[in-house]
């Protein structure tokens, strides 16, 4: 079970679910009708198989925990991106996305590919969905229990470029969690499964197969 982060749709995991197909059978979860994480982890829960692995990216990846607390037999394991053990609140505008979301690659060709489908998955959103999405994040409730609960397979992944959960985010979430896999991707921003989509595929082959 694929999850996307806030202002994001299928587009961000689109070669996950095109090149894992050998080794799982990836779904998509819909974060996008619901107004608190809890409603979307049940939603996505309803959909979902008696037993799967979950990733999610920042959102997604706090809705990955929320599924792990509502349902722990069912989850198998659970990888999070650009997710932050920390409840400090960081709010950012619709009009933000597509731009704090990606990292500033060295090559502007490069940062043009990766930018240019964050703004226009932001904008197929739209700002409601954003908005309700925000204000489910930032009602989010504390997820230390859930972090203390994991006994299942767990990876940890950061862009060393993402200004929205930082890498010292990530790695103290990491050490929250016993014997959780750290990954850091090297330039790379918010949006991992868009921007290094290989290695991301190679890294949830792994975590799969460990």
């Amino acid at each position: 079970m694929l999850l996307p982060a806030m202002g994001c749709d299928g587009q961000l995991w689109a070669r996950q679910i095109m090149d894992l197909g050998d080794v799982a059978e990836p779904e998509f979860g819909d974060l996008s009708q619901d107004a608190t994480i809890a409603a979307m982890a049940a939603r996505v829960l309803a959909d979902a198989p008696p037993r799967f692995a979950v990733a999610g990216v920042s959102l997604g990846g706090y809705v990955a925990l929320e599924l792990l607390r509502q349902a722990p037999a069912r989850v198998t394991r659970i990888a999070l991106f650009g997710t932050r053990a920390s409840m400090e609140a960081r709010t950012r505008s619709v009009a933000d996305q597509g731009s704090i979301a990606t990292a500033p690659h060295a090559d502007p060709q490069l940062s043009a590919i990766v930018s240019g489908p964050a703004a226009a998955m932001a904008e197929r959103v739209g700002p409601a969905v954003f908005a309700r999405q925000q204000r489910a994040l930032l009602a989010r409730p504390d997820i230390a229990e859930a972090i203390a609960a994991i006994r299942v397979p767990t990876l940890v992944a950061v862009g060393d470029r993402d200004r929205i959960c930082t890498p010292d985010d990530a790695l103290a979430l990491a050490k929250l969690i016993p014997h959780a896999h750290f990954h850091m991707l090297r330039s790379c921003g918010h949006l991992s499964p868009m921007e290094r989509p290989g290695e991301v595929t190679q890294l949830l082959r792994d975590w799969l197969r460990g």
